[in-house]
């Protein structure tokens, strides 16, 4: 099935397809040559099913292949559930809506470097025309959402369901293989700077506050030299305006909600280092700042020794003088792994698990090949704050690839199953949903042969 295949793609969830395709449509500005339909009050263009269907294919990596009634007839089905969601009442508040748009906006961030590149690279004049247009977006992901939870809220499937499903796949001869797959765990010990280091870095600011508040030094001149910011060469510290929805770490944005115009913050710490921060004017809801950030240094001594002390912890691991799971809870400062035993969560999929295929390669090549029960080499690793840290991972679990089996892949079948039957429920939903909504198709697509009864033919 189409909607299926689309939703099943590791690579992509129905969100972020729908999120990069939209903001890729906006960005093109192509010509629009028509509507290609309308389902109930929404419509869908012809340069957006294009743009759709080129987000499927690059994000699949070319693995799935659509044509363009494909791609229509699943557009309308999300226009469809989209159309009966607001019919339903369903509502989505603000604050659903900004924290998706803040998550996707760290996801971009994330690709792109930082929020001006991703401004740029998809078209915007600016970070709120992002965020009004992201905003759109994911209202409208989190009614489609919503209206399927409805319609399949009390979909379930029995074990002999399962066994019925799996033993179909299997006579069919179309078992599915499941890639390799591994469980991690890891000991993290942070190379924290020395409060001394700290101290020089708050007299530093100090002082450069001091010079362009008491002898009229330019900020812009003072961040340009001492500003550790990647980009202050071209900026000079300007961050443009901040609101309390931009997403900034909390501490900043509360430094900068308590100042004044023309006013500079005493130095103040985040996850990124120390700043200072200048406030130049208020605008509406948001705060024009530049700010200068310095970083405290960590010695080479400090990362050799806590490098050394992971390594005597590893010793004692293979020895079996320590638990892994006692280690953790002795020594790793890792604030998500430490409770769980050092499990690391993967933040695509909320599992306790990853496929080895588009695993990280940094991470790939440290754990491919150790075995369950192996230990990683001891390594050196930082954050995108620059925190510097060294890891030990442990190989939990690991499965290779393999053709499913009923009794080891069971919660696997098992949710491959209730996808089946959910869509199965959608689509005798959307039979009926069809012949009471309004649907106007173009005439160049009124050609396309649809699973679903779109033409209303009959």
């Amino acid at each position: 099935m189409m909607q299926l295949r689309i939703m099943n793609l590791k690579s992509i969830s129905l969100s972020l397809f729908v999120m990069c395709a939209s903001l890729n449509v906006f960005a093109q500005k192509v010509k629009i040559d028509g509507v290609a339909v309308v389902v109930g009050k929404n419509i869908v263009l012809d340069s957006d099913i294009a743009k759709f269907k080129q987000e499927v294919e690059l994000r699949s990596e070319g693995k799935v292949k659509i044509s363009n009634c494909e791609m229509l007839e699943e557009l309308m089905q999300q226009k469809l559930l989209a159309h009966h969601a607001v019919v339903d009442s369903v509502t989505v508040s603000k604050s659903e809506v900004d924290s998706r748009v803040d998550r996707s906006i760290q996801f971009f961030t994330q690709e792109y470097g930082d929020v001006d590149a991703v401004v740029k690279a998809y078209g915007f004049n600016d970070l709120e025309d992002l965020k009004k247009e992201l905003s759109r977006v994911q209202k409208e992901n989190a009614l489609i959402e919503k209206e399927q939870a409805k319609v399949t809220e009390d979909i379930d499937v029995t074990p002999e369901e399962v066994r019925l499903y799996f033993n179909g796949l299997k006579d069919d001869g179309e078992l599915p293989e499941f890639p390799a797959e591994v469980g991690l765990s890891q000991i993290v010990i942070k190379a924290l700077p020395t409060k001394e280091e700290e101290q020089r870095v708050i007299d530093k600011l100090t002082e450069v506050r001091r010079q362009i508040v008491e002898d009229g030094a330019s900020f812009k001149l003072k961040a340009i030299i001492n500003s550790e910011e990647p980009n202050v060469g071209q900026t000079g510290g300007f961050l443009g305006a901040v609101t309390k929805d931009t997403p900034f770490i909390k501490e900043f944005k509360e430094v900068v909600f308590t100042l004044d115009e023309g006013q500079i913050s005493e130095p103040f710490k985040t996850d990124f280092g120390y700043h200072i921060v200048l406030l130049h004017k208020i605008k509406g809801k948001g705060r024009e700042v530049s700010h200068i950030l310095m970083r405290p240094e960590v010695s080479d001594d400090k990362l050799k020794k806590t490098k050394a002390k992971l390594d005597s912890i590893k010793v004692e691991l293979v020895k079996g003088n320590l638990t892994f799971e006692d280690a953790v809870k002795k020594y790793s400062q890792d604030k998500e792994t430490k409770n769980s035993g050092g499990v690391i969560v993967n933040p695509y999929t909320g599992d306790t698990t990853f496929e080895l295929i588009g695993m990280d390669p940094a991470l790939y090549g440290r754990i491919n090949e150790l075995q369950q029960g192996e230990y990683s080499e001891v390594f050196y690793d930082e954050t995108r704050t620059q925190e510097k840290m060294y890891k030990l991972i442990l190989m939990k679990s690991r499965t290779n690839t393999h053709t499913a089996d009923l009794v080891k892949d069971y919660v696997k079948v098992q949710k491959l199953a209730l996808a089946k039957k959910k869509e199965e429920t959608i689509e005798k939903w959307s039979k009926d949903k069809i012949l009471e909504t309004y649907i106007k198709l173009g005439d160049d697509y009124k050609k396309c042969t649809f699973k679903a009864n779109w033409k209303k033919e009959n």
